[in-house]
């Protein structure tokens, strides 16, 4: 044979091996490259999914700390309401008691005064019936009735 023969059977046998690997070999490598590019491309759009609901998260996250930072300050002023209003009440109700314990003392000390006028009236009533009685006793002289005129001043 000669150079031809062998360069025509090497171009027959390169032929089917192109036709082999095209019919058998090519296909299912090119569906597994686009498979690859589908599974990147999924991956890379996963990624900006991701990132936006990241960033969707800090804004809702953020949000959320601002209400409650709001709500806590609502809280914090209305307790400090709450308290001037408790403090103001105890003021309030401690001036009330100690007017009252004043009233009760007043009224205490107008009794006690009272009852200390009526015991001295006694006391002088039977102080004078008992001078009185003295008197009547002894005879009447303007000087012992004088003395003792005096010694009843002196005794009360």
């Amino acid at each position: 044979m000669s150079i031809n023969a062998t360069l025509i059977a090497q171009m027959i046998v390169f032929g089917i091996l192109i036709w082999v690997t095209m019919k058998f070999i090519w296909p299912p490598l090119m569906a597994a490259i686009e498979d690859r590019q589908k599974k990147i491309a999924e991956g890379l759009a996963a990624a900006d999914r991701s990132k936006k609901d990241l960033a969707q998260a800090e804004e809702k996250v953020n949000e959320v700390l601002r209400e409650a930072r709001g709500k806590a300050s609502e809280i914090i002023a209305q307790a400090e309401v709450r308290g001037n209003q408790i403090v103001d009440a105890a003021k309030e109700a401690a001036i009330e008691e100690g007017n009252r314990q004043k009233a009760a003392a007043m009224a205490e000390i107008v009794s006690a005064t009272s009852r200390a006028r009526e015991d001295l009236r006694k006391q002088v009533s039977s102080l004078a019936v008992a001078g009185a009685s003295k008197l009547i006793l002894r005879e009447i002289d303007g000087n012992a009735h004088r003395a003792l005129l005096d010694e009843l001043a002196a005794e009360i």
